[in-house]
């Protein structure tokens, strides 16, 4: 597998070989495809089997965080040096590798007996996730060499991931419903391996030098989970208690040495040249905020509707569907509004919208009619999916074209790790509300203060872009 993609046209005729070659593209599409649809769906799904998870492993609040959170945190720390896996390995064995893990995890998490074998199970499926996203990319980049083919599986791949996101919840909903929460994560098995058996028929992918930064990558993961479990536990234990105050001085230690070990290291998986761009750092921080209002609200949403609304997983899968929808309609949109209207325009509106977004659902309480529910959503699907596409190009023509890898990786993983605090502080604050919790333990009061923070956080980024962004 080191050395080369193709059969040598030496030992084939040359008439054979085209079709081999595409039949090899078109299955390294469709296991990419795969790939990318279930550690996308095992997020949302997940979200809709919480309630289920603790009334089988009796897990507090933060247990369903954690669960939520092991596997977002590991996804977003450790996708910062997969890419370089995937060119040390080659594309082929490097996304094998993630979706053995994966695989191997899932199982794993069906088969956990407590809620604490669950949350490592889920530190290891994120740790194949992490592999699997840029690994699969890089599949598809070497499948196909003419641009225009390539662009056009890059599309199917970006709406795959959409439409999984639809899926998701109702899949979650229905799994859970008819065989209980287990069957989510045995989902995966059967997926995982028809990825592996198509790999075995897809060409073998070159190696290419790569250096591993693995100072960086242990301190940024230790910062980040320093910090998830401040703010997770500091709802329950209380904010100035002794092991939250040490999480949040273990995150301030490690993010220093994390800055040290990449100031030094020749290659460094983080550039902190790329850090003090302008532009760098701006499109950094909407991507945070976007997604930690985002996956903050779809978060907060599947308890509201099972917990508070006593909604069945089915049902409270399905209230998802229209965002799915509105997401993918207006991803496909973006882009040429950005080329109308100019980048920093789209980003601008799309943060307002989503903001805005944040403030008109803090009066939801258990009786706003369903219908309701799903018009407030609307602002919510539009904003963040009309954002980011511009975001992501605006990125990526900032910096030279040899860093576009690793830029874009920052902005995942930047991305993930908003998602991952969004919901670690929301779920702190619906646990220790003021109201003292309802349905369940669901705060009203700490839901609405979950979202004010989170259209505060978005009103921020919304006035730094607007300033800082050139204009287009």
């Amino acid at each position: 597998m080191a050395v080369p993609t193709l059969v040598p046209s030496a030992r084939v005729p040359r008439s054979p070989d085209a079709p081999r070659a595409s039949s090899s593209g078109s299955l390294a599409l469709v296991a990419s495809l795969l790939g990318f649809a279930v550690i996308t769906i095992d997020v949302t799904a997940v979200n809709i089997a919480l309630p289920d998870i603790r009334a089988t492993l009796h897990g507090g609040m933060a247990g369903l965080q954690w669960v939520v959170d092991a596997y977002t945190l590991m996804f977003a720390a450790l996708m910062l040096s997969a890419g370089a896996l995937a060119d040390r390995a080659g594309a082929r064995r490097a996304y094998a590798l993630g979706v053995g893990v994966f695989t191997a995890a899932s199982l794993a998490c069906a088969l956990a007996p407590g809620i604490g074998a669950l949350i490592a199970a889920r530190v290891a499926q994120g740790a194949g996730a992490a592999i699997v996203m840029p690994a699969s990319l890089s599949l598809i980049r070497q499948a196909y060499d003419d641009p225009r083919r390539r662009a056009r599986a890059i599309a199917l791949w970006t709406v795959g991931g959409s439409v999984s996101v639809a899926v998701g919840p109702v899949l979650g909903g229905v799994l859970t419903e008819a065989a209980g929460w287990r069957s989510v994560f045995l989902l995966n098995l059967p997926v995982g391996a028809l990825i592996l058996v198509l790999l075995a028929r897809v060409a073998r992918s070159p190696r290419r030098p790569a250096a591993v930064d693995l100072g960086g990558q242990v301190t940024a993961v230790l910062a980040l989970a320093g910090l998830a479990f401040a703010v997770i536990e500091g709802g329950h234990m209380g904010w100035t208690s002794a092991p939250v105050v040490a999480g949040f001085g273990v995150a301030v230690v490690c993010a220093v040495a994390f800055h040290r070990v990449e100031k030094r290291h020749p290659a460094p998986m983080v550039p902190l040249s790329l850090l003090r761009q302008r532009q760098v750092g701006v499109a950094l921080a909407v991507g945070f905020a976007v997604n930690a209002g985002f996956y903050g609200v779809t978060f907060l949403l599947g308890l509201y509707y099972q917990q508070l609304r006593g909604m069945s997983g089915v049902a409270a899968g399905l209230m998802f569907v229209p965002l799915a929808a509105i997401i993918t309609g207006t991803n496909l949109v973006s882009p040429r509004a950005a080329e109308r209207f100019g980048r920093r325009t789209v980003i601008v509106l799309g943060q307002a919208v989503l903001a805005l977004a944040m403030f008109a659902l803090v009066p939801l309480d258990a009786d706003t009619p369903l219908w309701l529910v799903l018009v407030l959503l609307v602002p919510t699907g539009l904003g963040g999916a009309f954002a980011v596409p511009a975001l992501t190009a605006q990125l990526l023509d900032s910096v030279p074209g040899e860093r576009a890898g690793t830029a874009s990786g920052m902005l995942n993983s930047l991305r993930q790790t908003g998602g991952a605090m969004s919901v670690a502080l929301f779920g702190a604050l619906i646990a220790g509300g003021g109201d003292g919790g309802v349905g369940g333990g669901f705060s009203l009061s700490g839901m609405h203060g979950g979202l004010v923070v989170a259209g505060l956080v978005l009103c921020a980024t919304t006035a730094l872009a607007a300033w800082m962004l050139p204009r287009d």
